[in-house]
């Protein structure tokens, strides 16, 4: 649990620093990257369910394109479910955030 908090905590410093950088990507307040940084901390989470081969699998196989369609869809997901985090330019903010982050 101590380890799932240090994430969201991290996950919302580096959304509020990556929100001033000319990326599209706005966020209203602390507490907005804190929501946003929750979501995507525990969606990210669903994905270290799977065993270590078939995650490494899906990345190799696919050039590491999978993991990051599934960032870019978590976080459009989470700047679609929290007020005060938005993305200006859609996909393309979806895009550079994530791999911003």
């Amino acid at each position: 649990m101590i380890s799932f908090l240090i994430s969201v905590v991290v996950i919302a410093i580096s959304l509020f620093v990556i929100s001033k950088l000319p990326l599209g990507i706005d966020v209203d307040n602390p507490v907005a990257a804190l929501v946003a940084g929750g979501i995507i901390g525990a969606l990210n989470g669903i994905w270290g369910l799977f065993p270590g081969w078939f995650r490494a699998a899906n990345a190799i196989i696919s050039l590491g394109l999978l993991p990051l369609i599934g960032s870019i869809i978590v976080f459009g997901l989470a700047a679609f479910l929290v007020e005060g985090f938005r993305l200006r330019w859609g996909i393309g903010s979806a895009i550079l955030g994530a791999i911003a982050l």
